[in-house]
């Protein structure tokens, strides 16, 4: 499974991505905002989540697709970006992704994301799309609210980071199909 934008492409890890994969998320302004990624983060941890990854695409009936984000121009893994918790009976899903912080603020979150809700809703037939925003964290926020995803809640003390220990509030947000807005 392939998704291609101007300047990106989501496809299946590798053990070749390896290298990038780690040298971008093992920081900890990256993995704070994440609730499963340890800190540091090193090259066994890599091997063991592309493994998992792997067996999980094998599966005839998925209810996971993660992406590796690779940066066209440079050909380098910059991020990570998945649809998780597929309940076709219930027709939603969650989304969840990180990228490099050498990578924030140049549009690559916005346009990996579009590329994935488009997957989402009109591969997968999804109705709904959720995702879950740790609070200190406005730039994930910001960018759902991009795409019309509405806060739906605050969980208190709902999450502990792996990475740092610390516990945080989270907002669930929520995009209907039909509120779905693309840039």
């Amino acid at each position: 499974m392939k998704l291609t934008t101007k300047r990106l492409i989501l496809r299946a890890v590798t053990n070749k991505d390896i290298p990038d994969i780690v040298g971008n998320i093992n920081n900890l302004n990256v993995t704070k905002w994440l609730s499963v990624v340890p800190y540091p983060y090193n090259k066994k941890d890599a091997k063991i989540w592309i493994k998992e990854k792997i067996k999980e695409e094998r599966k005839k009936k998925r209810d996971s697709y993660q992406f590796v984000i690779e940066l066209k121009s440079e050909k380098r893994v910059i991020g990570g970006m998945g649809i998780h918790h597929i309940d076709n009976f219930q027709g939603k899903a969650r989304v969840g992704y990180w990228l490099g912080q050498k990578y924030w603020r140049q549009g690559y979150g916005s346009e990996a994301l579009e590329a994935l809700l488009s997957f989402g809703f009109k591969k997968l037939k999804l109705r709904r799309i959720e995702a879950e925003v740790l609070q200190g964290n406005p730039s994930s926020g910001k960018l759902l609210e991009k795409y019309n995803f509405k806060p739906e809640g605050l969980k208190r003390k709902a999450t502990r980071s792996k990475s740092d220990g610390k516990i945080r509030d989270s907002i669930d947000y929520g995009l209907l199909k039909e509120e779905y807005k693309r840039r």
